[in-house]
This record gives C-alpha cells, sequence and structure tokens, in this order.
C-alpha cells in the first residue's frame, strides 16, 4: 500500500473523524543510561551494574481522539527484534481499542513496508498509514515519549531483564497517565498541524 503523504493527509483529518497515532520504535538495555545528577562535593556518584546485553524492544503509539482533546498511550513489548510482523500485532491491538477510522503517522524504515502491512490495511479499511519524511525523528511526539522514559530510567540498575520490564511498564504508565504529558509531545514536536487545546 502506497502511503498518504504527511502533507496531504493532514487537510482529511477533521472532516475524516479519525483518531490520529504516531507510532514508532525503541530498544532498553540492562546496562544503564548514564546521566548527571546531583552528590556532595568531592563525592562521585558510582552506578554499579553486572554488564550484561540483554535488552527489550519496545513498540510504542501515542493516539489522539477524533475531537482532539483526549490523548492515549500503547506499547507492547518484544524480546528479539521488532519487524514487519511485530508491527502488524501491535497495530492488530491498537485496532481492537479504537474505534472508527484511524490514521498511522510512521517513519519510513523497511519495518512499516512490506506485504505483512499491505495485508492488513486490506483487512482493515479503516486503517490509512501516513509516512513521515525520511530522517525526521523531530516529526514523531513518540520520540517525546522515549525521552521521558529514559530519562527517567537513567541512571537505573535493573539486576535482569524481567526487573527492567517492571521499570518500563512503570514508568510507562505514570506518562500515559498524564495527559499534560501526552500533549507536550504532541507540542514539541515539529509536526506541520497543530492540535488544539480544549475549551476551559
Amino acid at each position: 500500500m502506497e502511503g498518504h503523504c504527511l502533507e496531504r493527509g493532514k487537510k482529511n483529518f477533521s472532516h475524516l473523524g479519525a483518531h490520529l497515532i504516531f507510532i514508532d520504535e525503541s530498544g532498553f538495555m540492562l546496562t544503564p543510561t548514564v546521566r548527571r545528577t546531583w552528590a556532595p562535593v568531592g563525592q562521585t556518584p558510582l552506578v554499579r551494574h553486572h554488564y550484561r546485553n540483554d535488552r527489550v524492544s519496545f513498540i510504542s503509539g501515542l493516539s489522539v481522539s477524533p475531537l482532539r482533546f483526549h490523548f492515549g498511550l500503547y506499547g507492547m513489548f518484544f524480546f528479539d527484534n521488532i519487524g514487519q510482523q511485530e508491527v502488524c500485532v501491535f497495530m492488530r491491538e491498537v485496532l481492537r481499542h479504537l474505534t472508527g477510522p484511524l490514521i498511522a503517522f510512521l517513519d519510513n524504515s523497511n519495518t512499516h513496508r512490506g506485504k505483512p502491512i499491505e495485508e492488513l490495511c486490506a483487512v482493515f479499511p479503516r486503517l490509512k498509514l501516513i509516512y513521515f519524511p525520511s530522517y525526521a525523528p523531530e516529526l514523531n511526539p513518540e520520540e517525546g515519549i522515549w525521552g521521558l522514559m529514559k530519562g527517567h530510567l537513567a541512571n537505573s540498575c535493573p539486576d535482569d531483564i524481567q526487573e527492567l520490564c517492571a521499570d518500563l511498564q512503570n514508568e510507562f504508565r505514570a506518562v500515559s497517565r498524564s495527559q499534560d504529558l501526552l500533549r507536550a509531545c504532541i507540542q514539541q514536536s515539529e509536526l506541520p498541524f497543530s492540535i488544539p487545546s480544549p475549551l476551559l
């Protein structure tokens, strides 16, 4: 399926009454992300961990309701690299939760193109895909989700992959419960259209 271009698709959102969802993948490793922190003068903080190359792949989608006033966050873990089949599994789950037309925004990687994706769109004609231009992560609000999660998990030292998954789930739930954080991820992106604020 040939995805709609971003510029053309933005004109159709309102009259379609469609949910929007911004989708992306990221990886999280047991090796901690180290960031600056506070410590008493002369006492360099140390992060001690067991070096292991275990990682979790994570796919997430930030959704916007048809009226653009409510945000949702959907996520799924995989213990291997995410490919086209895994993207389809995730999108089927999203389609189960979101009714009506759904416009999905994805980057231009091969992970988001191919026969499994085409077959999914054929089965669910209410699903339309829009691809971001190549090398344009600043357009995808999902980058804000990854920034929040990796910032909160910085300097942590999970003992094993199960503890890492538990930490990720806790942080993901915390972000998903905050409409302010989800809106901020939309607003900090460089999308060529805006999401209006609800009337107060």
